[in-house]
């Protein structure tokens, strides 16, 4: 199965009023009314045109890219490295109830 790539796109605006125009540049997820943002949802191979295309448009006051896809979302080195920090933390507080 494909799935096709997707990358979110936080809009900030200045009035929400014309919020049903940013539907045709992607999926719209989450709208907050009080900081007048919206995450969108693109696909990641359209991103830079409708970025390009979303910071034109009048009421929209800042375009971010979010990083997600940048991030390593592998953690199963992370494990073994808590792990090993555990076992040294109480290696060293066995040590001192020894010395007391």
């Amino acid at each position: 199965m494909n799935f096709i790539e997707r990358q979110g796109i936080i809009v900030w605006v200045y009035t929400l009023k014309p919020l049903k125009q940013l539907k045709r540049y992607g999926l719209i997820h989450y709208v907050s009314r009080r900081m007048k943002y919206v995450v969108l949802y693109v696909n990641q191979f359209e991103l830079n045109e409708t970025e390009k295309k979303l910071k034109q448009l009048h009421f929209v006051r800042k375009v971010e890219v979010s990083h997600r896809p940048e991030i390593n979302m592998d953690f199963d080195h992370a494990l073994d490295e808590l792990q090993n920090t555990e076992q040294t933390e109480e290696r060293s507080i066995e040590r001192e109830n020894i010395e007391k």
